[in-house]
């Protein structure tokens, strides 16, 4: 494992940590190693997942999440094009709401 790590506790299905630590023994690796590559894959893969992406967008558009909470999901590129589009938009709407309250 690399960079900074903090400790956190999780309950798990039995099952699951039987197969973690087999599989740890196979490979010659710890219960950590295991689960951290295995939630490591998960993310790749739903991040790079074109429809949970754009659930992530729609959350931040929504408010739900912050823009770094995006950009921690979809790195900065991604969460950048985001923001700008969401701008957009924001302005689009304030021009739409002004021109539909213009009385003349």
């Amino acid at each position: 494992m690399s960079g900074e790590t903090k400790r956190v506790n999780f309950n798990f299905p039995q099952h699951l940590v039987e197969q973690a630590d087999v599989l740890g023994e196979v490979e010659q690796r710890d219960r950590t190693e295991i689960v951290v590559t295995a939630l490591r894959e998960y993310l790749h893969d739903a991040t790079t997942d074109e429809q949970i992406v754009q659930e992530v967008a729609g959350a931040y558009y929504d408010g739900r999440i912050d823009f770094e909470q995006l950009r921690v999901l979809v790195g900065p590129e991604k969460a950048g094009n985001f923001r700008l589009l969401k701008q957009q938009l924001d302005e689009e709407f304030i021009h739409d709401v002004a021109e539909s309250m213009d009385f003349e």
